[in-house]
């Protein structure tokens, strides 16, 4: 099991590289950050971008979300992944909102993970980008990563997001999920890491990884 100072130290050597993150999900709302969010699975961030930019000008709160038809949101989304899908729970998540929490965004995971559509991660994300609460996302970059460095030995968010929690500052944890992410997208790739000009490798056990 790594220590909390191999864990701060790749905090700090992704930290030389990325400095302070900020979600590039366009947003200008608890709520709209929310529907990014949900539109992000399986669809890069540029096209989530583009799609809320139509979507929130026609739907940019719980209330309009809610009253506009699910036709009318799969039709303005259809460009995202699994787009029949996340139309409805869209659709259904607006108007758990309206109905349930007086068209607000709730702030704690519990409540967050009861709207359709949203689980840990995408609460995480919620809960540290829109309000500035400690959260830790673990998605498929921050997943692969923390295994091929060797910070953790398991492939369970929920598992390796505790694991984090435990070893790393509550106040680093937001960005630590986006510098890891950024440098799965630049350095780390899935298939073909550039470990040749990855500065983190004197600390990676690259596990997984297979030397040309």
């Amino acid at each position: 099991m790594a220590s909390s100072a191999q864990w701060r130290r790749l905090y700090d050597e992704l930290y030389k590289l990325y400095g302070d993150c900020t979600c590039p999900l366009k947003h200008a709302s608890p709520f709209q950050l929310l529907v990014a969010v949900m539109l992000s699975a399986q669809c890069r961030d540029d096209r989530v971008n583009e799609v809320t930019k139509e979507l929130f000008a026609v739907a940019p709160d719980p209330a309009s979300m809610a009253e506009l038809p699910v036709e009318r949101i799969a039709e303005i989304i259809r460009t995202c992944g699994l787009y029949r899908n996340k139309s409805e729970n869209l659709s259904a998540c607006a108007k758990k909102l309206v109905d349930e929490f007086g068209g607000e965004v709730p702030h704690t995971m519990e409540e967050l993970t009861t709207l359709p559509g949203i689980g840990r991660k995408s609460a995480n994300v919620v809960l540290g980008d829109a309000f500035k609460i400690p959260g830790f996302p673990v998605d498929t970059h921050v997943n692969r990563l923390l295994n091929r460095i060797g910070l953790v030995d398991c492939d369970d968010p929920v598992k390796i997001e505790a694991e984090q929690n435990a070893k790393v500052p509550p106040e680093l944890w937001s960005n630590f999920s986006h510098i890891l992410i950024q440098h799965g997208r630049r350095v780390c790739d899935a298939r073909k890491p550039a470990c040749d000009r990855c500065t983190i490798r004197p600390i990676c056990k690259r596990r997984g990884v297979k030397d040309k």
